[in-house]
C-alpha cells in the first residue's frame, strides 16, 4: 500500500468477553522531523490558492493529503538560527537569549545551543530513542555545541548557515560538510545527499523507535540547481532564470520527501511515524524568488510573511486525520510537544503543546490563548484574530536597511485581513491595550540577546534587555 494511500480499519464488533485485560498501550512511533530553509507560505501546491499558476510539488501536497495541514502553523523566529533553538529545545528562544543569528558566526567561538537547555534528542534518547540529524545545524560549532555533542547519535551535514549545493569540499561557503566531525568530500547534489542519508538511517533502523531531524538546507542561496532538473525547469516554468533555478531546487526538495515517505513505507514504519514538515521562515529573500502570497511581508520581518509558514502533520496510527485542514493558530515549539508526549517523554519545560489531541477532536478548540515573537527591533503577539505588531516598514529586500521603523504597533484582524492591509489600531484601542499586556507579561520572561546586534535605541522592549 502506498504510504499516502488512505488507512482503512475493519472493526469486527462482537460480544464484550468478561474481565478483558485493558489493550496495550501503542508502541511509541518513530519521529521525523523535515525542516526547509527560506521556504514561503506560498510556494506548495496545497496551499496556492485554487486555480493559480506554480511549481509542482506532488509529495509535499501528498503529505498533506495524507496528514493535517495548519493553514496558521509559525515559526518562532522570521531567520533560521533562532526558529531551530526554539525548535529543538522546546522554548521560546527568548528564554535562553539565542533570540538573533550570531554574527561572523565562524568566527564566533562562543556561539551556540546554551548546554544549559537540554535539546529533543537529548531528551529521546534518554527515552530509548535511536536519533540522527542530516543537514543544516546553524546553532554552533565551537566544540562542545554540535550536534553529535548535543543527543545526536549521528550526524551528516554542515555546521554553519549556508553551503554551496554543487561544490564538493569546504565549496564556496568555506564550510565542510561533515560525517559525525570528520570533513567529507561530497560529490552528489547536496539536496540530494541529504535525502540519500536519511533514506539510509530509516532503512537500517528496525529494533528501536527514532527521531530523524532532517534538515534540508533547500531552497536557501546559492541559487544553484543540478542539471537534470535545472532543465526540466527551463521547459516547465515560466519567468526569469532565478525563478527556474529556483524551481529546480524547490523540486529537488519535493523529491527528497517523496524518497524519504517512500523509505519509511518501505520499512514498513509509515503509519507509525509522526512526521512534521514545515520552514524555519518565511521568504523571500534577496536571493530566492519564494512567494508568500497572500501574506505581507519577507524573511526577517514579524509580519506574517516572515513567520507564517507550511506546516504538515502526518501520524495515521496515532489518529492524525487524513486530509483535514486545521485554521488553529500553532507554533513551531508544538512539534517538539507533540514530539516528547507520543514518545512518553519528560515535558516540563515545553512551552508548546501536544498537537494529536487538536487534530483528532478536529481543530474546535483554540491551541493556545496568544502566541508571541520578539526579534531585533520588532515584536508582534497574536491573540485570536487579532495580531499586534511592530515591525520594519520600508524594506523590499532583505539588504535594505529599514529607513522607517515603524515603533507604534500596528493592530490587524486576520480573519479579514490576512494581507495586514488595514491598521485598527485608531478604532480599536482596548485590542491594542489587551494585546500590548499579553506581550508585556510574555516579555517579562524573557533575556537579552546573547548573539547578534540589536540598534541602539530602537528596541521597543527595554526592560527585557535590560536583564
Amino acid at each position: 500500500m502506498p504510504w499516502f494511500a488512505p488507512l482503512i480499519v475493519a472493526v469486527a464488533l462482537g460480544v464484550e468477553a468478561p474481565q478483558l485485560a485493558p489493550a496495550p498501550a501503542p508502541a511509541r512511533p518513530n519521529i521525523v522531523f523535515i525542516i526547509a530553509d527560506d521556504l514561503g507560505y506560498g510556494e506548495l501546491g496545497c496551499y496556492r490558492a485554487v486555480g493559480s499558476e506554480g511549481i509542482a510539488t506532488p509529495h509535499l501536497d501528498a503529505l498533506a493529503a495524507s496528514g493535517t495541514r495548519f493553514t496558521d502553523g509559525y515559526v518562532t523566529c522570521p531567520v533560521c538560527a533562532p526558529t531551530r533553538a526554539g525548535i529543538l529545545t522546546g522554548r521560546y528562544q527568548q528564554r535562553i537569549g539565542l533570540e538573533m543569528n550570531p554574527s561572523g558566526q565562524r568566527d564566533n567561538a562562543t556561539f551556540g545551543l546554551p548546554r544549559s537547555s537540554p535539546t529533543l534528542a537529548e531528551r529521546l534518547s534518554l527515552a530509548g530513542y535511536e536519533t540522527a540529524m542530516v543537514g543544516k545545524w546553524h546553532l554552533g560549532s565551537p566544540v562542545g555545541f554540535r550536534p553529535t555533542e548535543r543527543g545526536f547519535g549521528e550526524f551528516f551535514g554542515f555546521l554553519n548557515a549556508s553551503h554551496a549545493y554543487r561544490a564538493s569540499g569546504e565549496g564556496v561557503t568555506g564550510v565542510a560538510v561533515t560525517r559525525g566531525t570528520d570533513a567529507v568530500v561530497e560529490s552528489e547534489y547536496l539536496t540530494d545527499a541529504f535525502t540519500r542519508e536519511a533514506t539510509s538511517f530509516i532503512a537500517r533502523k528496525h529494533d528501536n523507535p527514532y527521531f530523524l531531524y532532517l534538515t534540508f538546507n533547500a531552497v536557501h542561496a546559492p541559487m544553484e540547481a543540478d542539471d537534470t532538473r535545472a532543465g526540466r525547469a527551463k521547459e516547465q516554468v515560466k519567468g526569469s532564470a532565478r525563478r527556474q533555478t529556483f524551481a529546480a531546487m524547490l523540486t529537488a526538495l519535493d523529491d527528497g520527501v517523496g524518497r524519504v515517505m517512500q523509505a519509511l513505507d518501505a520499512s514498513g514504519a509509515s503509519a507509525n511515524t509522526l512526521v512534521f514538515f514545515l520552514s524555519d521562515n518565511g521568504g523571500p529573500t534577496r536571493a530566492t524568488t519564494s512567494r508568500n502570497d497572500p501574506l505581507r511581508g519577507m524573511k526577517g520581518q514579524l509580519f506574517e510573511g516572515g513567520v507564517r509558514v507550511p506546516f504538515i502533520m502526518r501520524w495515521p496510527q496515532g489518529g492524525v486525520p487524513a486530509g483535514a485542514t486545521c485554521s488553529q493558530p500553532v507554533i513551531s515549539l508544538d512539534m517538539t510537544a507533540t514530539a516528547l508526549a507520543a514518545a512518553r517523554a519528560e515535558m516540563s519545560s515545553a512551552e508548546g503543546i501536544n498537537l494529536v489531541p487538536l487534530a483528532r477532536g478536529g481543530c474546535a478548540a483554540p491551541a493556545h490563548e496568544a502566541l508571541f515573537w520578539r526579534y531585533d527591533d520588532q515584536w508582534a503577539v497574536r491573540m485570536g484574530d487579532w495580531k499586534l505588531v511592530v515591525a520594519r516598514e520600508n524594506r523590499t529586500a532583505q539588504t535594505e536597511a529599514p529607513s522607517v521603523f515603524g515603533a507604534v504597533p500596528k493592530l490587524f484582524n486576520l480573519r479579514d485581513d490576512i494581507a495586514e492591509s488595514k491598521d485598527l489600531a485608531a478604532s480599536h484601542p482596548e485590542k491594542v491595550a489587551q494585546l500590548r499586556a499579553a506581550f508585556d507579561a510574555w516579555n517579562a520572561g524573557n533575556v537579552a540577546p546573547k548573539w547578534g546586534t540589536r540598534p541602539a535605541g530602537a528596541n521597543a522592549t527595554p526592560d527585557a534587555d535590560a536583564r
